[in-house]
């Protein structure tokens, strides 16, 4: 077939030729509106019974290709009768014509019903009355129009002057009226008179990267647009109009045969448009309006609509996501690889050729890497790894030529069993992982392509696989790949001002790629069912073994998958300032060799699951963990420092620092002589200092609220203290959290202390809702202190937390609250677990508990995770011991989920 034969002229007229009489018995209706003289109930009606059988055809999973052709189907019926029903002056200068998805015959429950009003002539009074009683006749029978009136050479005066008027026009045909108008008007846009091929190419080529630009360039969001995110109808849509407007294709069927698409590509574009319209369709249908958002709670509903089921393994929404981010995936492949091969035979045509060969398979055509002869992966196979390689080597390669795209593609299945245990092969691998350049940009492409997922099958089975909740906010694999580039990123200069400690400590790591492969498996097992660390470390010894690694090398990477969620698990659920804390964690890690792996995996793993959850309060606890326990590993584990040595320490070290701000030294032994042995055990000798000087200080009848920002190159580095001293009072925790959930700020952590003259002297670790310190703000400061004081002052009374308006989210991911207490050996306090979704006021609500069952509070640790917290209290009964009474234990814990409860969503 020639590219001639193809030419564009007029349209199909109908959107579905075949008359479907139980959408729409056309005759019948007529005949009604032929003895009515309102047609618009009648009309009304035809379309509210054509829904509902589409509807139901819908739900029955028939061909999703029909049920859109036959509304497309029924609305022109409708719009003619519709049509006919107003006389119209001069009949043969003016044409009704479907354009956009409409014109091409696709239509979707609440999708807009595009129409051209097409004149021969540019001034049409005459038409005025006629068009006003047809819209409104539209509008009142319910139908979603957009609608423009323009003639020919108006239409021709548009399109020159944007973009998206022209692929409308190009994508129309005509409803009623003469098709050689629609005929004309086509004439009049094609590419010798407006955008040319080459411009309108490029600016296709604009328009999808700036609509890929507002989603971030990725097609695995939590809450996809099944039109417009990456991979969706909206791709598939760009390589029609520039295959129409280049080829006059008016199918993909036209493309497979004249050989610019293969049939199996056709095919895969086929199930992928339908199974994304099959979801846009069960939106539209949920909702009852356009929405092509796939927003959480209706993700749970069409799993269920699609028969999808929960298992051990998995979800049902989540089975459902990793389809459709399979097939997301799949139509971005094709839409690169087109879009690439548009580039080369438009864009580039008529470039002076550049080849520079690299070896006897490989060669640089215009700075793009392509075979030398069709067969080179069937010869070698392992080319297929090879061509990576020689990128990750060469950074002048700008990429892959889509003929050696569609090579790479259809060669894929000889990457079986024995080409991966091919010692060339794993050597290659090996290597990609040493190289200098843009290696992770070569896993992201092995994984596009679908090499990496054939190399190594355990990552095949977590592509696409989404942890439905706000904490992962990717899906595994790309969550996989961002750690590995997150790694990489540590090399690079801007790395360390934001990562000041990981820059440094990964350039002293012996060998690099270990890191890598760690970052690779650390979750390689999730969604199988068990612990996906303990799983994930037989796949990386596994893989260790396979690529020849030493037995040394494989087991520090089979560590690092199975403790790869210990050091963030310390830094935020532990007293980190606790010797006996560190002792236990450093007993763990062994030494700085482990420890410097572990920090640069940790930190990469947190950044990579969800941007939000990297703050300066986490850093700094990342930060003071690491150094912390690098100084026990080299003092050594069996230096142990009993109780009373760490409090002579503490106050020689606090002592130091006071000796500079000329305070009376009785007077710093009388406010000593009120703190008892345990606030100098878990006190830094920092805040011992700024809480005496504080205090010394203070000569105030109410509460003392003092704020300090840790310091630029301490390891603490990130956060505000709030230090409040004031007379004890039972609500005394839950008034001063409402004051901090009133300021928006979030607390990080607590440390609660009472004097011997009951006085409490509690320390509050903040940060702005942007993450940040609150900063040098005199203002702001101020009003931390006027709310505070204002909550203080109100004695023995709990101040009720202000209700909040519950998003759709928080509603979609409420899940129940859990609760439990433990008594870790050897200490004289419980903990308390409370996790349950995030809302303001929780911590108000269990500092009520606490003072009503005179439960005494002595730390906190608050940790945010996405739509849910995971919050650990230190807790003793009223006498100072750790909870043993079981009545108690379950009056506490009962009261606490009652409390929460009623800050949930219903």
């Amino acid at each position: 077939m020639s590219f001639d034969s193809l030419a564009i002229t007029d349209l199909t007229v109908e959107a579905d030729s075949r008359p479907d009489r139980e959408l729409l018995n056309v005759e019948q209706l007529q005949a009604e509106i032929d003895h009515s003289s309102n047609p618009v109930p009648l009309l009304k009606q035809a379309v509210d019974r054509a829904s509902e059988v589409l509807d139901n055809r819908y739900k029955r999973n028939l061909n999703i290709n029909d049920i859109v052709r036959g509304r497309a189907w029924v609305i022109d019926q409708i719009l003619r009768i519709a049509w006919n029903f107003q006389n119209w002056p001069n009949p043969g200068d003016i044409a009704l014509v479907a354009v956009g998805g409409y014109g091409r015959g696709e239509l979707l429950p609440h999708s807009d019903i595009d129409l051209l009003i097409l004149t021969r002539k540019d001034r049409n009074r005459q038409y005025q009355e006629c068009v006003s009683g047809f819209l409104t006749t539209l509008w009142d029978i319910g139908l979603d129009i957009g609608q423009s009136m323009r003639s020919v050479k108006q239409c021709k005066q548009e399109a020159a002057k944007d973009i998206t008027v022209v692929t409308a026009l190009m994508e129309s045909r005509t409803l009623i009226g003469p098709g050689e108008l629609t005929a004309a008007m086509q004439k009049a846009i094609n590419e010798k008179r407006v955008w040319p091929i080459k411009k309108f190419v490029q600016a296709k080529i604009d328009e999808q990267e700036a609509r890929h630009r507002k989603y971030h360039d990725v097609d695995y969001a939590l809450e996809p647009n099944v039109k417009t995110s990456p991979g969706g109808l909206r791709d598939i849509q760009t390589i029609a109009w520039v295959a129409k407007r280049h080829f006059g294709a008016s199918s993909f069927k036209d493309l497979v045969e004249l050989g610019f698409l293969k049939q199996s590509e056709e095919a895969m574009i086929n199930r992928g448009q339908q199974f994304l319209w099959k979801l846009r369709y069960g939106l539209h249908h949920l909702e009852g309006r356009c929405e092509d958002r796939l927003l959480f709670d209706k993700q749970r509903e069409l799993a269920q609509l699609f028969g999808y089921q929960d298992d051990d393994k998995s979800l049902a929404v989540e089975k459902l996501m990793k389809q459709y981010y399979r097939a997301v995936a799949n139509l971005r492949q094709l839409n690169d690889l087109l879009l690439q091969h548009l580039d080369e035979v438009i864009l580039r045509s008529g470039e002076r050729e550049k080849i520079t060969p690299l070896n006897n398979r490989f060669q640089i055509h215009n700075d793009y890497i392509e075979v030398i002869h069709n067969n080179v992966f069937r010869r070698t196979p392992f080319a297929l790894l090879e061509i990576f390689v020689l990128m990750a080597q060469n950074p002048q390669i700008k990429g892959i030529r889509a003929s050696t795209i569609r090579l790479i593609r259809d060669s894929r299945r000889l990457i079986d069993k024995e080409f991966r245990n091919d010692i060339r092969n794993v050597t290659l691998f090996m290597e990609l992982l040493r190289s200098p350049h843009q290696m992770t940009l070569q896993l992201r492409r092995m994984s596009r392509y679908g090499i990496l997922a054939r190399y190594l099958p355990e990552f095949g089975q977590i592509t696409g696989q989404m942890q439905h909740d706000l904490f992962h906010i990717y899906t595994v694999d790309a969550h996989t790949l961002q750690v590995v580039e997150n790694m990489r990123r540590f090399f690079y200069p801007e790395a360390e001002e934001q990562f000041p400690v990981a820059a440094q400590v990964v350039r002293n790591l012996p060998k690099v790629e270990l890191l890598y492969i760690a970052g690779l498996y650390h979750d390689i097992a999730k969604g199988r069912g068990g612990d996906h660390s303990e799983l994930g470390m037989v796949d990386a010894t596994n893989f260790c073994t396979r690529h020849r690694l030493s037995a040394w090398d494989a087991k520090l990477v089979s560590w690092l998958v199975e403790k790869h969620l210990l050091m963030s698990m310390t830094a935020q659920r532990k007293d980190i300032s606790d010797p006996d804390v560190i002792r236990e964690f450093a007993e763990i890690v062994g030494d700085k060799l482990h420890l410097d792996y572990l920090f640069t995996m940790t930190v990469a793993d947190i950044c990579a699951t969800n941007p939000e959850l990297w703050n300066s309060w986490r850093a700094s606890l990342m930060r003071q963990l690491y150094f912390n326990t690098r100084r026990a590993l080299r003092t050594g584990l069996e230096n142990t420092v009993n109780r009373a040595e760490r409090i002579a320490d503490k106050k020689e070290s606090a002592l130091k620092l006071i000796s500079k701000m000329k305070l009376d030294p009785q007077q710093v032994e009388e406010i000593w002589g009120n703190a008892d042995d345990e606030y100098f055990v878990r006190e830094s000798a920092a805040n011992i200092a700024w809480h005496t000087q504080a205090i010394a200080n203070f000569d105030g009848d109410g509460p003392l609220i003092s704020f300090r920002e840790l310091e630029s190159g301490s390891p603490e580095v990130g956060a505000t203290q709030v230090f409040i001293y004031t007379r004890n009072a039972d609500f005394l925790f839950a008034n001063s959290t409402a004051a901090f959930e009133q300021l928006n700020l979030n607390i990080h952590g607590a440390r609660i202390f009472t004097s011997a003259n009951d006085y409490c002297m509690d320390t509050y670790t903040v940060l702005e809702e942007s993450g940040k310190p609150v900063g040098n703000q005199p203002g702001r400061l101020d009003e931390i202190r006027r709310v505070l004081i204002s909550n203080l002052s109100q004695g023995n009374r709990p101040i009720k937390p202000a209700r909040v308006r519950h998003s759709r989210k928080d509603r979609y991911f409420s899940k129940p609250i859990e609760t439990s207490i433990h008594n870790p050996p050897g200490k004289n306090y419980s903990t308390l677990e409370v996790n349950c979704p995030d809302q303001p006021g929780i911590l108000a609500c269990v500092g009520k508990v606490f003072a009503e069952l005179d439960i005494n509070l002595k730390d906190a640790r608050i940790t945010t995770l996405g739509e849910r917290v995971e919050d650990l209290f230190f807790i003793t009964d009223k006498h100072g011991n750790p909870l043993s009474d079981e009545a108690q234990i379950d009056e506490l814990i009962a009261e606490i989920k009652s409390e929460i409860e009623q800050r949930l969503p219903d």
